[in-house]
C-alpha cells in the first residue's frame, strides 16, 4: 500500500484541497503520475495566461483531480465515498427545501403584517391577495368573479384575504374586523362556492342578523354576488311562513326572533336539518344576554341545525370575550382572525368630542353645525325612540330635510325611511341603536352622536356608519357633565385611531360595571318652556274630559230615545 492509498484510507469522508496544497501532495507522493504530468502541462499553459484566466482554469481543475484520485481507490473505498457524496446531496436538497419553506412563510407573514391580520389556531390557510388567486387556488366560479368585478371590488380587503381561504377550506371561524371592511362578502363568497348550484334539498345555508334592516342588506348583497350562478336566497318576512317554500331556496337570511317563532310552531314551519353553513353576523350582539340580546333564540336555532356536516362562522366588528370562549369550547378546530387592534375604530374617520354643557346645549350645537354647512347624508344617533321623535319634531320645524327611524314604526315606515335615505331624498336621518349595527349607507359623510354612547362598542358601531370601504368620514360626539363616567373608554378608542384627545380624559377613573351599564336619565328635547308644556297638557286633559262627558250624554240620549 503506497502513501496515496494510505492517505485515502485515513481520510475517508474528508476532502483534501489538492489545488491549494499541491506542492505538499507532490512531496508526499499523493498524486498519481498521470495527475502530476497533467498538472505540469497545465502549469506551463497557465503561466502564459493572465490572472483571471488562471483562477478560472483552477476552478475547472478540481473535478479532474478528484476524478483521477478516485480511480486509484479500492472498490470498497469508492462505494463509501459515493455514499458520502449522495448523503451530502440529500442534505443540500433538504436545506434548499427548508430555505424555500422559510421564504414562503416569510412572505405570508409579510402579507399578514402589512394588512394587520392576526391569526390564532392550528394550520391557518395561506392568505389570498387577489380574487384571481382565489379562482386559481380553489376553483371559484368564473361568473362570481365577473360579479365581483361588476360591483367594483378590485382586490380583497384584509378580512377577506384571510377569512375567505379559511371558509373555503371548511374551517369554522371567529372573525373580527373594523366596520366597513367587507365582512359580508367575506362569508358570502365561500358559501356560494360550497353550494355551487341550486338543489331542491331545502335551506343549505343560514345567515342570522340582529335587525331586519341588516338582514335585508345581506340578502340584497347575496343577490348581487350570485347573479347568474343559479343559487336562490330567501328573506323571511311575516307574510312568508309557508313550509313548502323552503324547497325552492338554498340560502335563508333572517333575524332570530322570526326564525324561532317558526321553529316553535306545531308542527314547525321550517326545517333546518340540511343546513351546511350557519353564519352569525354581529355575533357579539346576538350573544348578549337579557332584553337586548338574542342568546336564548340563538340556542334554539343552533339545536335546529342538526346536520353532521354543519359548519359555523361568527363575524363582528367588535370583540366579546364570551363569544371567544364559547367558540373555543363548541367549534371544531376554530380559527380566530382579527384585523388590527381589538375593538378599534377605522382610521379613516375624523373623530371629535364636543362639550355642550347641558342637555339644552345639544340642540343649539346641532343647529349650529347644520347652519355652518354639512354635506349630506348625515346620521344622528340618540339614546331612545322617545328622544328620536322629540328631536325630529324640533328639526322638522326648522325646515330641514330630516326623517326618523325607530322600533315603534311599522316595517313599511322603516323601509321607506331607509329607502329615502339611500336615494338621497332624505338628507338627515335620526335613529337609535337600531341602525348602529352593520348598515351600509353609501357615502355617509357625518355621524353625530347627539346622546353619548354608554360603551366603547356602541360608539365603534355608531361611527362605523361613515368612513366605510376606505372612504373618509367625520364623527362628532356631544358630551355633558353627566357623561363624564363614559369619557375614558371613548377617549381610548379615539387615541388608538390616531385622533387627538385631552390628557385628562385618559387619566379619568374607570367606572364600575354596574354604573357603566346604567342608562342615564336625560331631559326631554324641546325648546318649549316647562310652563307652556304643563299648560298644553292641562288643556288636553280638559278637552279629553269634555269629550268623554259629551260622549256619555249622547249615549244616554240614544238610550232614552230607544226606550
Amino acid at each position: 500500500m503506497d502513501g496515496f492509498d494510505l492517505f485515502r484510507k485515513l481520510g475517508v469522508g474528508t476532502k483534501f484541497d489538492f489545488k491549494r496544497f499541491k506542492s505538499d501532495a507532490n512531496v508526499l507522493n499523493l498524486l498519481p503520475a498521470a495527475s502530476v504530468s497533467k498538472s505540469a502541462t497545465k502549469k506551463a499553459r497557465l503561466d502564459a495566461d493572465n490572472e483571471q484566466q488562471e483562477s478560472d482554469n483552477e476552478v475547472q481543475e478540481a473535478p479532474d483531480v478528484n476524478h483521477e484520485t478516485e480511480k486509484h481507490t479500492e472498490e470498497g473505498d469508492l462505494t463509501v465515498l459515493q455514499g458520502l457524496k449522495k448523503k451530502g446531496e440529500k442534505q443540500r436538497t433538504k436545506k434548499s427545501k427548508q430555505s424555500f419553506a422559510q421564504m414562503k412563510q416569510e412572505k405570508i407573514n409579510h402579507i399578514r403584517n402589512k394588512n394587520r391580520i392576526h391569526c390564532f389556531g392550528q394550520d391557518p390557510p395561506n392568505p389570498c391577495t387577489s380574487f384571481e388567486q382565489l379562482a386559481a387556488t380553489y376553483g371559484l366560479n368564473p361568473q362570481i368573479i365577473k360579479n365581483i368585478a361588476s360591483i367594483g371590488y378590485t382586490q380583497p380587503t384584509p378580512i377577506q384575504i384571510q377569512a375567505i381561504p379559511a371558509m373555503m377550506d371548511r374551517r369554522e371561524i371567529l372573525a373580527c374586523a373594523p366596520t366597513g371592511s367587507g365582512k359580508t362578502a367575506a362569508f358570502l363568497l365561500p358559501i356560494m362556492h360550497h353550494l355551487k348550484e341550486h338543489k331542491k334539498k331545502g335551506y343549505r345555508a343560514l345567515i342570522l342578523a340582529p335587525t331586519r334592516e341588516l338582514a335585508k342588506q345581506i340578502y340584497r348583497e347575496f343577490l348581487r354576488l350570485s347573479e347568474g350562478v343559479g343559487l336562490k336566497a330567501h328573506y323571511i318576512s311575516k307574510s312568508t311562513t309557508e313550509k313548502r317554500l323552503e324547497k325552492k331556496y338554498d340560502v335563508l337570511v333572517s333575524t332570530p326572533n322570526r326564525l324561532v317563532y317558526m321553529l316553535q310552531e306545531d308542527p314547525p314551519l321550517i326545517n333546518l336539518s340540511q343546513v351546511e353553513w350557519l353564519v352569525i353576523d354581529e355575533s357579539d350582539k346576538l350573544f348578549e344576554d337579557g332584553k337586548t340580546g338574542f342568546r336564548d333564540q340563538l340556542a334554539k336555532v343552533y339545536q335546529a341545525c342538526n346536520s353532521n356536516n354543519v359548519k359555523r362562522a361568527m363575524f363582528s366588528a367588535t370583540f366579546a370575550v364570551e363569544v371567544e370562549e364559547w367558540c373555543k369550547l363548541n367549534l371544531d378546530n376554530v380559527l380566530q382572525v382579527y384585523i388590527g387592534a381589538k375593538n378599534s375604530a377605522t382610521t379613516t374617520i375624523e373623530q371629535e368630542l364636543k362639550f355642550v354643557g347641558t342637555e339644552s346645549g345639544k340642540l343649539l350645537a346641532v343647529r349650529d353645525i347644520i347652519a355652518k354647512g354639512v354635506q349630506p347624508p348625515v346620521l344622528i344617533f340618540v339614546q331612545s325612540k322617545e328622544r328620536a321623535r322629540e328631536l325630529f319634531h324640533e328639526l322638522i320645524y326648522d325646515g330641514m330635510n330630516v326623517d326618523v327611524i325607530h322600533s315603534d314604526q311599522t316595517q313599511e315606515q322603516r323601509d321607506n325611511a331607509v329607502k329615502n335615505f339611500r336615494s338621497g331624498k332624505t338628507w338627515i336621518l335620526i335613529c337609535t341603536e337600531l341602525m348602529g349595527r352593520g348598515m351600509d349607507f353609501i357615502g355617509v359623510n357625518l355621524v353625530i352622536n347627539y346622546d353619548f354612547p354608554n360603551s366603547a362598542i356602541s360608539y365603534i358601531h355608531r361611527i362605523g356608519r361613515t368612513g366605510r370601504a376606505g372612504r373618509s368620514g367625520r364623527a362628532i360626539t356631544f358630551f355633558t357633565e353627566s357623561d363624564s363616567m363614559y369619557l375614558r373608554s371613548i377617549a381610548r378608542v379615539m387615541v388608538n385611531a390616531g385622533c387627538p384627545v385631552p390628557n385628562y380624559m385618559l387619566d379619568m377613573k374607570r367606572p364600575n360595571k354596574r354604573a357603566a351599564k346604567r342608562v342615564p336619565m336625560r331631559d326631554r328635547i324641546s325648546t318649549v318652556s316647562q310652563y307652556d308644556i304643563d299648560k298644553l297638557n292641562k288643556k288636553r286633559k280638559y278637552i279629553s274630559k269634555d269629550t268623554g262627558k259629551s260622549n256619555k250624554r249622547a249615549k244616554l240620549k240614544r238610550g232614552a230615545e230607544k226606550s
